[in-house]
This record gives C-alpha cells, structure tokens and sequence, in this order.
C-alpha cells in the first residue's frame, strides 16, 4: 500500500507540474498572438513528441519528458548588421550568435516579415515574456490564497498544550529540570494544559503572536486570565527574566538565536485555523519575501548539497528541491497518517509552492530565462528614449543574440546545479516526516 500511494503521489505531482508547464507557456502563447507574432510550436514536455495537433500556424503538443516547455516564435533576435544572417565566423562566441540568429528566422514564410518577435515595441516584447511567469504567479496566488481562507494552516493558538515544570534557557536546550532551576511562572501560578489564555494583564488577546509578544515585554507579576470548564479565571504571576529564541519582525523563530526576554513557561497548543483575506494576501507577500531570499542565497547552498550528494553531509530542512525531489515529497504526502483533506491541501500547497519558485527563477535577469529577454527589451526601450532626449539615431532593436555566449554559460551553470540537485535529491532526499 505504501509503494501504492508513494507512487500516487508522484503522479499527481507529475500532473499538477504539466499543468503549471502548459499554464505558464500559454500566457507566452496567448500574449504573442494577440500583438500578431507567428508562434509555430507550443510544447509541453521535452525529447520526442508522443501528440500533437496543428491548429492555425500552431502545432501543440506533449513531448515524452515533463521536464519544461517552450513555445517557439519567429524572429526572436534581430538580423545582423548587413541586414541578413552573417556569415559563419571561425570564433566559437561568434558561431553561437550566428546560430541563434539562424533559428530564429529559418522557419520564415512569405508574409512574416510583420510577425517578427523583435519588429515589436519594446514593452509588448516584455509583456510577451513576463506573461509566461506570472501566469505561475497567479495560480500559486490563487491556489495558496484559497486553501488559506478555506482550509488554514498549523497554527500555534493560545491554548495551553502543556506547562513547563522549571526556568530552562532555551539556548541550553534541555528539558530536564535540575535542582538548581527555578519553578516556572507558569507552573508556580496554576496554569494548566488545556487552558485557554484570553488576556494578559487585562489585555485580551486572541492569537498567540499577539500573547507571546505581552509575555516577552514583561518581566514581574502579571495576571493571566484563562478560560478553563466553561468559566474565566485569573492567576497571578511572576515572570522570569530568560533568554528564549529570537523572532524577527513576522513573528518566526530565527534558529539558533537568543534574547532576554519576559518568560512564562508553557507550550502553545497548535490548530489548523482558517485565514481571513488580509491574513492570507500578508501570508502570501512573506512566501515571496522568503523566496526571494532564497534564490538570493542559492550560490551559498552548494557546499551543504555536495556535502549530502556525495559526502556524509545532512540534508538541511531549506536545502533546494528540484522537480524529483518535489516529487518524492508527493509520494511522502500521500503516505501520511492524516485526514484526506489534510493530505489534498498539502500536495496543494506543494504544487503553489513550486509555481512561485517557477515565477521567482524565470523573472532573474539572465538569458535564456524569461528575464533575460525583459531586461534585453528594457534597455533597449531606455536607450531608444535616451536618443530621442538627446536627438540621436535610433539605435534600433537591442541585439540579443549578441548575448548568447553568456546564455550558454549560465545555461552551463543552471544544468550543473539542477545535476547536483538531482544527486543530493536521489541519495539524500529531503523529507517531511
């Protein structure tokens, strides 16, 4: 049963990554038709193709990897200077401009020259490029933002899961008392595992960040009203000065960080609670926050990911994914001892989450993803106003294809670290459980 719904899992990961593939290259597709680009081919998938259909000047298609997609337009990089493909130069940097060049117009037909990708203005060009990310972006906003309302996440609440016996410095972790150590205030003052705090120190308080951010400030007597067999009680207490883990300005732990701070000493009880919009739209902004933040820090990940590839290294928790990996953590999903709906919402999540990194990684400036061609289009959008200003030639199309040796670098880069991904997720995957 357990190979069973492993397997399950990654199936409906495999759909759920075609499906986010075909949805990011039809806002390529959609845009590139509507400002009158020819487009022959709309692929999902890579290698050989098992289907397709022409329909238009379009074939569409699935090919035998889920791997990627792509769409392909005419005239994606300008002529050369002379107006027409140049000729084969013996420099390697060369050569590869002039292949780009080279396929970007050998599928021209009579009556292209109007359908051009580069004979577009500037900003249609990057509306055509950006389009494809943020049709990712949009469904992980859409997917994330509904479960979020609907369904909720793990939420520590102000119930009380349990009480601490002593005065334990969370940078010490240990949670065995010693002689030495101090009652807590919690337990000095009666309270008890499941009890509801609903004001501290007359304040009422209804989420946990909002309680735990009163019992930091505080250090001395307080009172704790709590909701326990139907009535209100109050318990007064005498809050210790303790050095508990830092949070930063969302209200997360930063590991491996500590402060002086006001200490009680329980445990919070966890929920799974719904969202309310505003609650779920500032959830969503710190998921692009942190994976902003994650792609920054990519370069600093290699050495852990060698580490566990072909070391003794541990997998760290926020070591990168690749799609085998994210597909492990769906056959993981399935197996989990949860509720259906439980088990649903997560594979949800795991497949939003995937779209913003989609959206995240094609919006860096580097050819050849997405971005590439935005900042190509941008500069030569400034460029052409800075001639106007200065009453200047036009400059004309921003030449692209002159990049392409460091496209094929960074491609050269991206394949190497998704390789190394692709080891470190085979051998020393990340788990969830």
């Amino acid at each position: 049963m357990t190979v069973l719904l492993t397997i399950l899992g990654i199936a409906i990961f495999a759909v759920g990554l075609l499906i986010s593939i075909a949805w990011h290259e039809l806002g390529h597709l959609s845009t590139a038709k509507l400002f009158g680009i020819r487009v022959p081919q709309y692929m999902v998938g890579f290698g050989p193709t098992i289907w397709s259909r022409k329909k238009g000047d379009t074939e569409y298609g699935i090919k035998a990897l889920p791997l990627g997609g792509y769409i392909r337009m005419i005239g994606m990089f300008p002529p050369g200077a002379d107006g027409r493909i140049e000729a084969r130069s013996t420099s390697p940097w060369r050569s590869m401009v002039e292949d780009a060049r080279s396929a970007a117009i050998e599928e021209m037909q009579p009556g292209d020259e109007t359908r051009l990708f580069y004979t577009r203005a500037p900003w249609k060009r990057m509306i055509v490029m950006f389009a494809g990310p943020f049709m990712n972006l949009i469904l992980a906003v859409v997917i994330f933002i509904g479960l979020a309302m609907s369904f909720g996440f793990e939420t520590q609440t102000t119930k009380v899961a349990g009480v601490q016996k002593c005065v334990i410095a969370q940078s010490e972790k240990r949670d065995t008392c010693e002689k030495s150590d101090a009652v807590s205030p919690a337990q000095a003052a009666g309270l008890r595992k499941g009890d509801k705090i609903v004001a501290f120190d007359g304040k009422r308080v209804q989420d946990w960040n909002t309680l735990s951010g009163l019992i930091r400030e505080t250090i001395g007597p307080a009172t704790i009203t709590v909701r326990r067999d139907g009535a209100e009680k109050v318990l007064h207490a005498t809050l210790a000065k303790n050095m508990v883990a830092e949070k930063d300005a969302d209200g997360q732990v930063v590991p491996d960080k500590y402060v002086p701070a006001g200490y009680l000493g329980f445990a919070a009880s966890t929920e799974i609670v719904p969202l309310t919009f505003p609650q779920s739209v500032d959830r969503m902004g710190n998921m692009i926050g942190d994976g902003v933040e994650s792609i920054v820090a990519l370069p600093s990940k290699i050495p852990d990911l060698w580490s566990a590839a072909f070391g003794d290294g541990p997998r760290k928790d926020d070591s990168p994914v690749g799609v085998v990996g994210a597909a492990r953590i769906g056959g993981e999903v399935m197996n989990l001892n949860a509720p259906a709906q439980n088990v649903i919402a997560m594979m949800l999540y795991l497949v939003a989450g995937f779209n913003l990194s989609l959206f995240l990684f094609n919006m860096l400036p580097l050819l050849p993803l997405d971005g590439g061609h935005i900042a190509g289009a941008l500069w030569e959008a400034v460029r052409r106003k800075l001639a106007r200003v200065f009453k200047r030639p036009d400059p004309g199309p921003f030449d692209v294809a002159k990049l392409m040796p460091v496209a094929y670098v960074v491609a050269g880069v991206f394949i190497c670290f998704t390789l190394l991904v692709l080891v470190a997720d085979i051998v020393n995957p990340v788990k969830i459980s």
